[in-house]
């Protein structure tokens, strides 16, 4: 085998292969003689059909089954001589391939960029600081209150947090218009679901009454047909509904996974599971605005292999979320290549700090990780069992406590900023990291 390597970008490589003919025709050879042993052909005891039959019958499709393996199999060799790292399978490209003849063929492939990290000093992170404070807790509780809540009809009118059932037409111009139209719609008034002015405009209405609402949509509104236009709705109210809050008893505590005797206890539990999510949520933003300061400050170049992989995650995360109806395929790329490069290209940062830095997962950290997740099951110690009996689980445990090494060595360099927040900001702060 002789290979040579050539570099045609800063990720491209292009491998070119030579195999002797004679090779190839032994393996040819080979595997006719294999295929005439068992093959079974009209007018021929088995095994006895003649080489020259055989050979007309099968060798064209044996010879490209013997160039496929062989085309695998010297690739594999000539990337570990030349010491080279690909970042996915090529493409092969043959340039000669007749029998008798050498065979010469050319692998395209990419491979893991090489990274020059940048000035981790010019990063900047803004990190949320809130406390949660008993007015926070209150609203927690009564949100719970409201997720089970049940609804009653009501001759009263309508107001804000009642949910209304509703049909109505949308008009622009006088004319009606797509999408704009429902039956038996079911609207909580006050939860900003529909556009501005419409919630509004059915507060204070009862059931059977029929009206008009006149809106205006915002100039920044998804459809360019509809933006900025003023537009009527037609709307007929079938049923007033307004939410019956349960007690607050131990049946009530129990749907939440929280055994309390008492009001008291549930609060604290409650707060508790707050404080696990406002932590959450600053490591949250803290990450992302790392992770945005490192694509700022470096260049990194993404293999398409890599891109196409993560890709077909996504899609196939998108498939599973909606129920998994169809085949993850049917969904465009292009939907998420942008978010599949952002993830490939952290990755490959992430990975070049650590090689780097030589950071390694700690083992203290990573039974402190394994406790913190296990805190919040009714059984840790089983939790805490099952991670350190399965070394897959925990691995993943170990990825993350490397993250969060990588994470702390930028923030030690970068600029860090306390932003005094209420505690719904440093939720929604977090929520809206993009990783």
């Amino acid at each position: 085998m002789q290979a040579s390597l050539e570099t045609t970008s800063n990720i491209e490589r292009r491998l070119t292969i030579g195999v002797p003919a004679q090779e190839i025709d032994q393996a040819v050879q080979a595997r006719l003689q294999e295929t005439a042993r068992t093959v079974k052909m009209n007018g021929f005891r088995p095994g006895k059909v003649p080489m020259s039959v055989v050979k007309r019958r099968f060798g064209d499709s044996v010879r490209q089954e013997i160039v496929g393996e062989v085309m695998r199999d010297n690739y594999v060799k000539a990337i570990q001589e030349q010491d080279v790292n690909p970042a996915g399978w090529p493409r092969f490209e043959p340039k000669t391939m007749e029998e008798g003849k050498d065979l010469e063929f050319v692998a395209i492939f990419e491979v893991l960029p090489e990274i020059e990290l940048g000035d981790f000093s010019k990063i900047s992170v803004e990190k949320p600081v809130a406390e949660i404070g008993e007015e926070d807790v209150d609203n927690m509780i009564e949100n719970l209150r409201r997720q089970q809540a049940t609804m009653k009809s009501v001759t009263r009118e309508s107001k804000n947090e009642d949910v209304v059932l509703i049909d109505f037409k949308g008009f622009i111009d006088g004319e009606e218009f797509e999408g704009g139209s429902a039956e038996n719609h079911k609207l909580t008034l006050g939860s900003g679901q529909m556009i501005p002015g419409f919630e509004q405009g059915i507060v204070g209405a009862r059931a059977g009454e029929e009206l008009e609402v006149e809106v205006t949509f915002p100039e920044d509104y998804q459809s360019e047909e509809l933006a900025g236009k003023p537009a009527r709705f037609e709307i007929k109210i079938h049923d007033v509904q307004e939410p019956q809050l349960p007690e607050l008893n131990a049946e009530f505590f129990e749907k939440f996974g929280i055994k309390a005797d008492d009001e008291a206890a549930f609060r604290a539990e409650v707060q508790k599971n707050m404080e696990r999510e406002l932590k959450q949520a600053v490591a949250n933003k803290v990450k992302n605005d790392v992770v945005e300061g490192l694509l700022e400050t470096t260049e990194v170049d993404v293999p398409a292999a890599l891109a196409d992989q993560e890709i077909d995650r996504l899609r196939k995360d998108a498939v599973q979320r909606f129920g998994g109806q169809v085949d993850f395929q049917q969904l465009p790329k292009e939907i998420f290549e942008e978010q599949a490069k952002r993830r490939v290209k952290t990755g490959l940062l992430f990975q070049e700090v650590v090689k780097k830095n030589d950071l390694k997962a700690d083992d203290a950290r990573v039974d402190a990780k394994i406790q913190e997740i296990a805190s919040t099951y009714e059984q840790p110690e089983e939790v805490v069992a099952h991670f350190n009996s399965n070394p897959e689980q925990k691995q993943q445990i170990e990825s993350a406590v490397l993250e969060d090494a990588v994470i702390d060595l930028v923030l030690e360099q970068a600029t860090v900023t306390d932003k005094p927040m209420k505690y719904e900001e440093a939720i929604q702060a977090g929520q809206q990291q993009q990783n």
